[in-house]
């Protein structure tokens, strides 16, 4: 069955298994597939209270996919834009800035391994961390290099 036949709670089903969706996102994919008679919100209701949509699974995927390669500030967008309320993007914020200082150390270290050595080298990676979504104080961390700083995160890690 080709999937411009199926029903649109077929169509909603079929991108659920392919991944974690959010209402919003569903509502956006399907609404150009509604037909005279059918009822989106309703249909997306029925789905959510039979745990097929799940707001928090959909925070989880993020977090899961994203963290390592990205600061707060970008996952925190991406999970705002997925429609998700504020209370769990809060909590995922927090979660994710007790890490933040760790996982820039390793986007940096993947990407350039050693101190920058001018000017412009340092604006290069300071550029390069604040395009992953990690705020300026962290990438400042990061390019000092103190020691004490990447001990401290490295404590939280075990």
């Amino acid at each position: 069955m080709g999937f411009a036949k199926l029903s649109l709670k077929g169509r909603a089903l079929k991108l659920l298994g392919q991944r974690e969706h959010s209402r919003l996102e569903l509502e956006r994919k399907l609404a150009p597939h509604v037909e005279e008679g059918e009822d989106l919100g309703a249909m997306l209701d029925a789905l959510e209270q039979r745990g097929f949509i799940s707001a928090q699974r959909v925070a989880e995927s993020v977090l899961h996919q994203k963290a390592a390669r990205f600061g707060t500030a970008r996952v925190v967008q991406e999970l705002r834009n997925k429609g998700l309320d504020d209370g769990l993007v809060r909590a995922a914020a927090e979660q994710l800035r007790a890490t933040e200082l760790q996982r820039a150390l390793a986007v940096w270290r993947q990407r350039f391994g050693s101190p920058p050595t001018t000017p412009q080298e340092r604006l290069k990676q300071m550029r390069f961390l604040a395009a992953r979504g990690f705020g300026g104080e962290i990438a400042s961390k990061v390019l000092r290099g103190r020691s004490e700083d990447w001990d401290a995160g490295a404590e939280d890690e075990g």
